[in-house]
């Protein structure tokens, strides 16, 4: 069912059936629980990302409309690494909780919930002691992190949790550690998820956990030193922003370089001033070289890194900010 309201507190039915039913999606999928919808400004319609049960697991499938009432494109999600390749195993998702992430809307964020079925950790004393539901402590859970650029694709490039289980028995029980949907924005320089804890306990309740923003991944550099060079990529915007922090001995440096991986007059690695520092948002230059006489050519951009993290990256007009935005989760994958 769909409801609307003009100001969030009084609400009415979009019509009186319902908008998407079971035999509408696919009959091959159980059309089940925490269905997300949200606008999709980076494609131009609604999305609805809902729990289907696929060839025995608990799987994503995604639908698509333009009034948010006919519904159509049922699409059962893949998986890829950061590389597009399949990623293996498939491992069953519970609630997807997709969402465009709010300083780059044309990425979709998943704080998604792993189920793991039958991957019990406690005796029955011990469920007995935190006084578990009986029916909640043969399975175990946590939070793992996902993006998709639309289409039929999760980028799993991460199988690691997002957010394991903490200490003590009562984060050990099943559906425990699934984050509620959204990330938000509660600092100048920090985000905050929500993940429910103590499932099937007296004690059940929502926990905060806070990041940097833009911290969900990084691009690290150890006091060696390293380097990354993205894919080809257009741009626009005056500015080169970054998102970083490093020790103390620690920098960055931006090399920018055409498709063939040539560096371009002017903005070669000798020509770059060093970062250092920890901000969230910083201009790279270049000797007084303007990086916007650039914008619109297929450049690649090098970085060459000692004990520093870089969280993301965008390009950007001055004062306005006005730009497009990659993470750093997905920057080398960049595509033209």
């Amino acid at each position: 069912m769909a409801y609307v309201s003009p100001d969030g507190i009084r609400w009415r039915a979009l019509r009186d059936e319902p908008v998407l039913t079971k035999e509408q999606v696919q009959k091959s999928f159980v059309f089940d629980s925490q269905n997300v919808p949200f606008w999709s400004e980076a494609e131009g319609k609604y999305l609805l990302y809902y729990r289907v049960y696929q060839d025995k697991k608990r799987r994503i499938a995604r639908v698509e409309s333009d009034d948010f009432i006919t519904w159509r494109n049922p699409t059962l999600m893949e998986y890829e690494d950061g590389e597009g390749h399949p990623r293996q195993p498939i491992e069953e998702l519970y609630t997807n909780q997709t969402h465009p992430y709010f300083r780059a809307p044309h990425l979709y964020v998943s704080t998604a919930a792993r189920f793991m079925i039958n991957r019990r950790v406690l005796t029955t004393q011990q469920a007995e002691a935190i006084r578990v539901d009986p029916k909640y402590f043969n399975d175990t859970s946590d939070a793992i992190f996902m993006t998709s650029r639309g289409g039929n694709t999760y980028q799993r490039t991460f199988m690691t949790a997002f957010v394991a289980p903490g200490i003590g028995n009562e984060n050990w029980t099943s559906r425990t550690n699934y984050p509620a949907l959204g990330v938000v924005q509660t600092g100048p320089t920090e985000m905050s998820v929500y993940v429910n804890q103590n499932y099937g306990q007296p004690t059940s309740h929502l926990r905060r956990y806070a990041l940097r923003l833009d911290g969900f991944a990084s691009v690290h550099a150890p006091y060696e030193g390293g380097e990354m060079l993205t894919r080809p990529l257009t741009f626009k915007g005056s500015q080169l922003m970054l998102n970083f922090q490093t020790s103390a001995p620690g920098g960055i440096r931006v090399e920018v370089q055409d498709e063939a991986g040539k560096p371009i007059p002017g903005f070669a690695l000798a020509d770059c001033q060093e970062l250092i520092g920890n901000d969230i948002e910083r201009a790279a230059t270049w000797k007084g070289a303007d990086v916007g006489k650039l914008a619109g050519k297929a450049v690649r951009l090098r970085f060459v890194m000692k004990d520093a993290e870089l969280y993301a990256l965008r390009f950007a007009e001055p004062v306005t900010g006005a730009a497009t935005t990659t993470t750093a989760a997905t920057t080398t994958t960049a595509e033209r």
